[in-house]
């Protein structure tokens, strides 16, 4: 029995102790958490129950972004030791599906990912995980900022499917934790300047504070009038992220994207949108989609480590685990001035 952060039912969270199996095999790690983030995917299991054909069934243990200290390792494990601090890689392929073998492993079919029903997730003391998917962090990379690489590797994900080169401008439409994290990501990739809109002016605030992003509030202008103004009346932006799954954004993002240009899909909409198929092809552009992340989280912690990609302005908060139904109900507020809310165990 562990103690836990629980997810009951739709709107029921209690903290107490649950059944966790934590039998260290031969491949794998027991990992002690020290800090876990709290994700939109996380809130939305709390408030719906539900994500798409993923639902809560018996209670289940939330939590995905976690990062802790090693406390044993099995007895084929030689990349960690005892007392390595590291972060878990959430979501385990089967090493022999087809999409796996591609390298594709986040589309398989049959990935296990913490707190997404019916796996239990990491708001738990000790978690055992594949030592495979678990990375030790550098000195200098704090437990709160390896609980973010998990999100943080999504912008990398974004940026790296976005071939973003050096100097390139880019845009990203959504000032969200994702928006953020792929804007700092596509700076660390070469980018030159990243031009963020969104309605938040509080989160925009958080956004200016970085050199080299260009904060766009939608209430009192529009994102093609700054994209005129940064890349030229007649082109546009190299790469455009969509991150905030909102569907007035699209249009938005389209219209951001130079000819030729590549536009990157990472806001996940709760309903179908309609697209304009034309205006792309007139242009020619590339589009591509992320779902999660592959092979980046070494990547992302190499980014954070080099001071390349500063998360740590990024956390709002911070709660005990003996606060952690408080902390989900402000993640609940989704109030504009919070972008990570973070628990520590």
């Amino acid at each position: 029995m562990a103690e836990a952060l629980v997810l009951e039912a739709k709107g029921k969270l209690a903290l107490r102790d649950i059944p966790v199996d934590l039998a260290v095999g031969p491949d794998d790690v027991r990992v002690r958490i020290h800090t876990v983030g709290i994700c939109g995917s996380d809130v939305h299991y709390y408030t719906h129950g539900r994500i798409g054909p993923f639902v809560v069934r018996e209670p289940m243990i939330l939590g995905h972004e976690a990062a802790g200290v090693v406390e044993a390792v099995g007895e084929h494990v030689t990349t960690l030791k005892v007392g390595d601090r590291v972060c878990m890689e959430p979501g385990i392929p089967d090493p022999n599906s087809r999409a796996s073998r591609l390298g594709l492993y986040n589309v398989d079919p049959a990935v296990r990912f913490w707190a997404t029903p019916p796996v239990h997730g990491c708001l738990t003391p000790l978690v055992v995980h594949p030592a495979a998917f678990t990375f030790r962090l550098p000195d200098q990379v704090s437990f709160a900022e390896g609980a973010m690489v998990e999100p943080f590797a999504v912008g990398v994900q974004a940026a790296v499917k976005g071939r973003v080169s050096i100097g390139d401008v880019c845009v990203v439409t959504g000032c969200g934790p994702i928006g953020l994290m792929t804007a700092l990501a596509a700076l660390a990739n070469g980018a030159s300047k990243v031009i963020v809109s969104d309605v938040a002016a509080p989160k925009l605030e958080i956004a200016a504070r970085y050199a080299n992003i260009v904060p766009v509030n939608l209430t009192e202008t529009t994102l093609a009038e700054t994209v005129r103004r940064e890349c030229g009346a007649d082109w546009g932006a190299d790469v455009v992220f969509e991150a905030s799954g909102n569907a007035r954004a699209y249009d938005d993002a389209l219209g951001a994207v130079r000819p030729g240009g590549t536009l990157v899909l990472v806001g996940m909409p709760i309903d179908k949108v309609p697209f304009d198929i034309v205006a792309a092809q007139a242009k020619e552009i590339t589009i591509e989609t992320v779902f999660r992340y592959a092979n980046v989280y070494d990547r992302a912690i190499a980014a954070i480590a080099s001071g390349r990609a500063d998360l740590k302005p990024l956390v709002s908060v911070t709660y005990d685990l003996k606060d952690g139904i408080e902390a989900f109900d402000r993640a609940v507020e989704a109030r504009p001035s919070d972008v990570k809310i973070q628990i520590r165990l």
